[in-house]
């Protein structure tokens, strides 16, 4: 009798931790699950040089950008900074024999910069930008914003066909009041590619001033001062000139 009962208390513990395991299980399959993580920029209160990246259209190579990439936000008067980064960037596009686009997005679409380029006769050039930016809240109680801007230019970053547009300085280009772009270095080239490298560089204007304005200042210091001593000299043979006479 003893062994029946003992045996029959066993039993009914075994069945209360298999009821017990089942419960959890149970409840673990009807938490709902997580949110999956979405990837949202972090604006930066200081400004930091940009990481420099090589983007290309993938497929036909007919677009190479070589550049450093900044977003500057404009909320409740104060710049809010992301550099983007060039790991994190998926390249597209298309290429045309007229017209061709680079697109460069982050992981689920927090961030986008697309630069339509244009050929005319020997000219190519960019002639729309557009961009966007949906960052993580600047402040505790802000709410989700996107960012966003477009930049229309007639000849912006042009050059010859077969050549590279090339910009040590910074373009600031005010793609909207809350939203500008940054692109510092620069060097981009569209249509004809050979081989994927880049052609004869052609300088931005920008850099071209800071190059020969230097030199200009020099050689005209050098040339007023060749004036004064050519000056000097001749007054001092003419004063001697007239000490002879008397």
């Amino acid at each position: 009798m003893m062994l029946k009962a003992q045996t029959g208390g066993w039993c009914l513990i075994i069945l209360a931790i298999i009821a017990g395991v089942q419960l959890q299980e149970n409840e673990r399959s009807v938490q709902p699950a997580s949110e999956p993580h979405v990837y949202r920029p972090a604006l930066q209160p200081t400004e930091t040089a940009p990481p420099i990246g090589t983007y290309k259209h993938v497929g036909k190579s007919c677009i190479k950008a070589t550049m450093g990439v900044q977003y500057i936000v404009i909320e409740k008067k104060k710049a809010w900074y992301y550099n983007l980064e060039p790991s994190r960037v998926r390249t597209g596009g298309s290429c045309g024999e007229e017209a061709a686009v680079l697109f460069l997005t982050l992981p689920d679409d927090a961030a986008s910069l697309q630069l339509t380029f244009r050929k005319k006769g020997n000219i190519f050039y960019v002639s729309n930008l557009t961009a966007h930016v949906s960052p993580l809240p600047v402040c505790q109680g802000c709410s989700n914003k996107t960012y966003s801007g477009v930049l229309t230019n007639d000849k912006l970053f042009a050059a010859a066909d077969g050549q590279s547009f090339k910009c040590e300085s910074e373009n600031l280009l005010l793609t909207s009041p809350e939203l500008r772009i940054r692109l510092v270095p620069l060097q981009i080239q569209a249509f004809t590619l050979l081989k994927g490298h880049y052609g004869k560089e052609v300088e931005c204007w920008v850099d071209f001033t800071k190059r020969v304005i230097p030199i200009i200042l020099g050689a005209t210091v050098v040339g007023l001062f060749l004036i004064a001593v050519t000056t000097s000299l001749f007054i001092k043979d003419h004063h001697r000139e007239g000490y002879d006479r008397v």
